[in-house]
């Protein structure tokens, strides 16, 4: 069989390309300058979401949906173990999973037809059919811009919409998170780096008191030179940068921005549940932002820099072998995952967070395989919209129970067929959004926020 390597949302020489330029999206300071000229008020959000994005696509066969009496061609390597809900099992690779089943639910018949992991993530991340069918520049904007643009009058002393990536990775297109037509100033505050490290640092918000002195120096100077243009400003651009820069400079002098993204402030025991290393310590952050009381913290789990680990959840046969990738990637994965639902329960924060893990797509039932050479065949599986699993948690919503199901193969629901929208509007009940309100595009059109979809009864 004659594969073409497939590679994921960007080439591998891309993504060192940009690793190397280290030119990032909008940072912290582009984000409260493009927000200056909105009013804001005091108050503090009571609902937010945790939204944790498996980049290239998860296998559900090899996580929540497994087909052990399937033909060999599809059912895997690894057997399904019991959880701690009767009738509900995940992969043996999973075992805190099976431990805390009852703490979350499963959702195994979300599909929809985007094979591409541009245009997959395009459809997942917006809840729109984008115009084409490959990249990840959005043509509408991303749920979490529009949660941003939503909740734009709400201030907390932080952004209420960040999102962590890997180094080099910290853009809004990377992964279809731009704001489209309602513009720059709703796009995420994305920060780079791996939390674990011990330099690990957030740009903008390391800031000493001589540089802050400094800062102050300057904002003197700006404001005699905004006074004077303030008089003529008929369109109140040079006022709106004024409160750009108080904002920006109180935002990188403010204890709370520093205190929320220091997990040295974390009891140890509790960092080394999550796991000491990105993966996990990005779940723990995740957690302490929701608590400072952000909106939408969107963490990426692409590369788990473990070695004989492919770089994201791309494994087709050409990129790698699947299966020795899930050996050495899901302890990784079922250990931060699950630390956070578990800290998320015993700190009561299950009716205010919903917490969604998920990808751009699954897998394909059938295994691929390719040539590796001396070494033998590798066996992968390729891109599959068809079918995919998504878990959910808190929201003050139902867990332990699985909804919906896929054939006998995994190809396609059989029960409760759902697409990323359903997902979305029950999202968007959560936060106390309605998905009918209309924002407007590029020509001035009004469109709603959720062209279509249900929230998921069997969660409310």
């Amino acid at each position: 069989m004659n594969l073409t390597p497939c590679n994921g949302p960007f080439s591998r020489r891309s993504f060192l390309q940009m690793g190397a330029l280290g030119v990032g999206g909008l940072g912290l300071s582009d984000v409260m300058r493009a927000r200056a000229a909105a009013g804001q008020v005091t108050a503090a959000p009571d609902t937010s979401v945790i939204f944790i994005w498996l980049a290239g696509g998860p296998s559900h066969l090899e996580t929540y949906d497994m087909k052990p009496d399937a033909p060999e061609e599809y059912r895997g390597q690894f057997s399904p173990i019991s959880t701690n809900v009767p009738g509900m099992d995940v992969c043996e690779l999973l075992p805190l999973h099976a431990k805390c089943a009852d703490k979350y639910t499963l959702i195994r018949s979300i599909c929809h037809t985007f094979n591409d992991h541009g245009g997959g993530s395009k459809r997942v991340m917006t809840g729109r059919i984008p115009a084409t069918p490959t990249e990840t520049v959005n043509d509408a904007p991303s749920v979490t811009s529009i949660v941003a643009k939503m909740r734009e009058k709400i201030e907390i002393g932080l952004p209420n919409c960040i999102a962590g990536a890997d180094g080099g990775r910290d853009r809004v297109d990377t992964y279809a998170m731009g704001s489209a037509y309602l513009g720059p100033k709703y796009v995420p505050f994305i920060f780079g780096g791996d939390p674990s490290s011990a330099k690990f640092e957030v740009k903008n918000l390391s800031i000493n008191a001589e540089v802050a002195e400094r800062l102050d120096d300057r904002m003197q100077l700006l404001q005699g030179f905004d006074r004077l243009r303030r008089d003529v400003d008929s369109n109140k651009v040079f006022s709106s940068m004024d409160s750009f820069n108080q904002q920006a400079i109180s935002l990188m002098t403010s204890p709370k921005a520093r205190e929320a993204f220091d997990l040295s402030r974390e009891p140890q025991a509790l960092r080394d549940r999550y796991g000491k290393h990105a993966w996990g310590q990005r779940a723990l952050l995740a957690r302490r932002l929701v608590e400072a009381g952000c909106s939408f913290v969107t963490m990426v789990f692409e590369n788990p820099n473990i070695n004989g680990c492919f770089y994201n959840w791309d494994t087709h046969a050409v990129n790698h072998d699947h299966f020795k990738d899930a050996v050495k990637r899901s302890p990784v994965y079922d250990q931060a995952v699950t630390a956070l639902i578990e800290d998320l329960h015993e700190r009561s924060l299950t009716k205010k967070v919903l917490l969604v893990v998920t990808g751009e797509f699954g897998r394909s039932p059938r295994i691929s395989k390719s040539s590796d050479g001396p070494k033998g065949m590798r066996y992968g599986r390729e891109h599959w919209p068809q079918a995919m699993s998504v878990l959910v948690c808190g929201g003050g919503m139902r867990h332990g129970q699985v909804v919906g199901a896929t054939n006998d193969k995994g190809e396609h629901p059989v029960d409760r067929p759902l697409t990323p929208n359903d997902l979305w509007a029950t999202v968007y009940r959560h936060l106390g959004i309605n998905q009918h309100d209309a924002i407007l595009d590029y020509t001035g059109r009004p469109q709603h926020i959720l062209p279509f979809g249900e929230p998921i009864r069997e969660l409310l």
